[in-house]
């Protein structure tokens, strides 16, 4: 079985990462949405509601599934059996920095990177500019799917 896992804490998921997984399901038998969980952050929503805004946008998708992980990327993926680690790239800077994570990964594991293009009318979205929206009271809904909502 080939799978994979996309981590990140998705604080909120956005389109860009919508993008990503829906590209990514046909390359694998299974996608685990990995919610990475780092005590020293401060996020704007619990991990309970970034949990079920995942949940919410591929529950009609058998091969995907969200998990939470502490830890190294790479011992989650160890310990779930995943062989792959999916990663999206926006911009060059993206890339500099996503290939330094994906050789030390792979210098560590046998764990292969694979990258995907964000597709280019959602390459300028990301968590903290949505995040930065909602703070002030802009129209976030235009940049993440439609489970992610304010109460």
């Amino acid at each position: 079985m080939k799978r994979a896992i996309f981590p990140g804490s998705f604080d909120p998921i956005t389109l860009g990462h919508y993008d990503i997984i829906q590209r990514g399901i046909p390359l694998f038998d299974e996608l685990v949405i990995a919610i990475g969980i780092n005590a020293d952050k401060k996020y704007m929503f619990s991990l309970e509601e970034r949990r079920k805004f995942i949940a919410e946008a591929f529950a009609h998708e058998p091969k995907v599934r969200v998990e939470t992980y502490e830890g190294l990327t790479i011992d989650f993926c160890k310990k779930i059996k995943a062989d792959y680690i999916l990663r999206g790239l926006r911009n060059p800077a993206d890339f500099e920095f996503e290939k330094a994570i994906a050789h030390t990964n792979r210098k560590l594991s046998e764990i292969e990177t694979v990258f995907l293009l964000t597709s280019s009318g959602k390459s300028y979205i990301s968590s903290s500019i949505v995040r930065d929206v909602i703070r002030h009271g802009g129209d976030y809904t235009v940049l993440v799917p439609h489970t992610v909502r304010i109460s």
